[in-house]
């Protein structure tokens, strides 16, 4: 059964506006690669167009969108077609992270940890919506953003980082 309960005041075109770059930024800091992110982002707004799952607030909405981008980025890194690819190499960020040695600095980390960190810092979520959203616990998603803070110190000093 499909309910349009916020489908009819949001337009798709709407929802690719306003959620676009959360979707990009969210699978560009998973797979590092301006293409893959791309390829995410247009997967996951298909997605969207053909459940047309209702919505009963927009929290609600941008939680499955985030979560779906997760999946899917999870999906194209573990499948065989992307391990036998070689990477380009991508040096097209958005102004802003071309300027921050911070955000190039998180693309060294684990995927786990550039994760964490991006749904913390860029998406502004609380440890108990990130442990939500990758089905973890609060006490997990604390001790990943901790480590994550202390590889990127190290990153932005020039040292080792412990994975």
């Amino acid at each position: 059964m499909v309910d349009n309960t916020l489908c009819a005041n949001d337009t798709v075109e709407e929802i690719l506006n306003k959620y676009s770059n959360m979707v990009y930024r969210i699978a560009f800091s998973r797979t590092k690669s301006k293409y893959d992110a791309d390829d995410i982002l247009q997967e996951v707004f298909l997605k969207y167009i053909k459940y047309n799952i209702s919505y009963t607030s927009e929290e609600h909405r941008k939680a499955w969108l985030i979560k779906t981008t997760i999946n899917t980025s999870k999906t194209l890194l573990t499948s065989a077609w992307f391990r036998k690819t070689v990477a380009m190499p991508d040096n097209l960020l958005t102004q802003m992270e071309e300027k921050s040695e911070v955000y190039y600095a998180v693309l060294k980390l684990p995927t786990k940890y550039r994760t964490v960190i991006h749904l913390f810092y860029y998406e502004d979520l609380s440890v108990r919506d990130i442990s939500v959203l990758l089905d973890m616990k609060e006490s997990t998603v604390k001790s990943q953003l901790h480590r994550a803070r202390k590889n990127l110190e190290s990153i932005l000093k020039g040292e080792d980082f412990d994975v």
